[in-house]
């Protein structure tokens, strides 16, 4: 008998946290851009003694992420998935900001949710930048939400000449995320299943420590000090919050953004940080 299939789409540090507390005695699939990084983890899971393989994935590709869907289904019924893939806006420009964090998370959730089966779950990693940008007009919460994949991509508000700043890219990328979410928790839970969204704040992680060495630095490290927590988040704490709402004791939440920063968001809105200034 096959067992139950968990798809990591991003395999770095928050995805595995979160597969080491949902992944035992199922198949697990770590899939990255670098398929020696995948296989990397997948060696260090079944050191561990886990079961697991390894793949390449390419989130801005719909060839790409259709062979992963396809990888996955030979070794069994898919009941997880984790899409933990992402650019950072110090990492890349805009455009491939968007291919990736917006197109890439919209794509990974219409192929895995026409497979997922009755009962299983995903979590999308999103961001604490989704909270700070400004509330956008209703059509446009609509559109990022609504607007079938290959058009996304295509609306009027995120061409070149309206999202300039790659900070900007991001938010309106993971805004855009946890809205995409609440709509495919619909279709979703018309094959039994559930997806959810965990918007963190900074986690320590080789993304978060360019981020930190990059020519943003000194304003996230000034975040951190001035949040009510003071300091940043460890991708197991992430993996625990992942555990709930993928897990038995999550079944009533789908189509839910659950914030975990630190409380920085807060302290934009009430407190002593500034808000960065966006191009647009």
């Amino acid at each position: 008998m096959q067992k139950e299939v968990v798809v990591v789409v991003g395999a770095g540090l928050i995805g595995q946290a979160i597969a080491r507390r949902i992944g035992v005695n199922k198949q697990i699939l770590l899939a990255s851009l670098s398929l020696q990084d995948a296989e990397q983890a997948a060696i260090q899971f079944r050191n561990a003694g886990f079961i697991a393989s390894a793949a390449s994935v390419d989130v801005s590709s719909r060839e790409s992420v259709q062979a992963l869907v396809e990888q996955a289904q030979q070794l069994g019924p898919i009941t997880g998935v984790i899409h933990a893939a992402g650019v950072s806006p110090s990492q890349a420009p805009v455009a491939t900001i968007l291919r990736v964090d917006l197109y890439g998370t919209a794509l990974v959730l219409e192929l895995f949710g026409n497979v997922i089966a009755h009962g299983g779950s995903a979590v999308v990693i999103a961001s604490q930048s989704g909270h700070r940008l400004p509330a956008l007009p209703a059509e446009q919460d609509r559109a990022l939400a609504m607007t079938p994949v290959e058009e996304l991509l295509q609306l009027d508000f995120l061409q070149p000449d309206k999202v300039v700043d790659t900070l900007h890219a991001y938010q309106l990328s993971k805004r855009g995320n946890s809205l995409r979410v609440m709509a495919e928790a619909v279709r979703w839970g018309q094959r039994g299943a559930r997806v959810n969204t965990i918007s963190p704040g900074i986690i320590i992680t080789p993304l978060a420590n360019d981020e930190l060495n990059g020519p943003r630095g000194a304003g996230y490290r000034r975040m951190i000090e001035a949040s009510p927590v003071g300091r940043a988040g460890t991708p197991d704490e992430v993996g625990h919050v992942a555990a709930l709402l993928m897990g038995p004791d999550g079944t009533f939440i789908s189509g839910s953004d659950i914030l975990m920063d630190g409380g920085v968001t807060s302290a934009f809105r009430f407190g002593d940080i500034q808000q960065p200034v966006i191009q647009s």
